[in-house]
């Protein structure tokens, strides 16, 4: 296969949305260095669970996913889960919060944030 045919798949998609969302925060925050870090973790109504935070620094096997100036790391124990799945920030009556629509997951709660492969 060529290098032109070869596909890397991405470790995550992040919408514009996401992104914009992300940048304000940072902006707030007046720490340029900060990145959203996305990783899963055991335990929810469907055995994992989905997680957000900030950092300053990536781990060295940490994978990071920068888009429009945007930094998204995963670590290298939730990459597997999330390879593919998309991140996405959204507003609504229900409230705001950042989402995670992932190919990967069997099944879902109600709640969004928990999941089973």
């Amino acid at each position: 296969m060529s290098e032109a045919q070869m596909f890397t798949p991405q470790a995550l998609l992040v919408t514009p949305s996401a992104v914009n969302k992300v940048r304000t925060l940072v902006e707030e925050e007046a720490n340029p260095d900060l990145k959203l870090r996305v990783f899963v973790t055991g335990g929810g109504c469907s055995g994992f669970q989905y997680g957000f935070t900030f950092d300053e620094l990536a781990a060295e096997d940490d994978s990071v996913v920068s888009v429009d100036g945007v930094d998204v790391i995963v670590d290298a124990m939730s990459y597997p889960f999330l390879m593919g799945a998309t991140v996405d920030y959204e507003e609504g009556l229900a409230g705001s919060k950042f989402v995670i629509t992932n190919p990967n997951a069997a099944a879902t709660c109600g709640c969004g944030s928990s999941f089973s492969i």
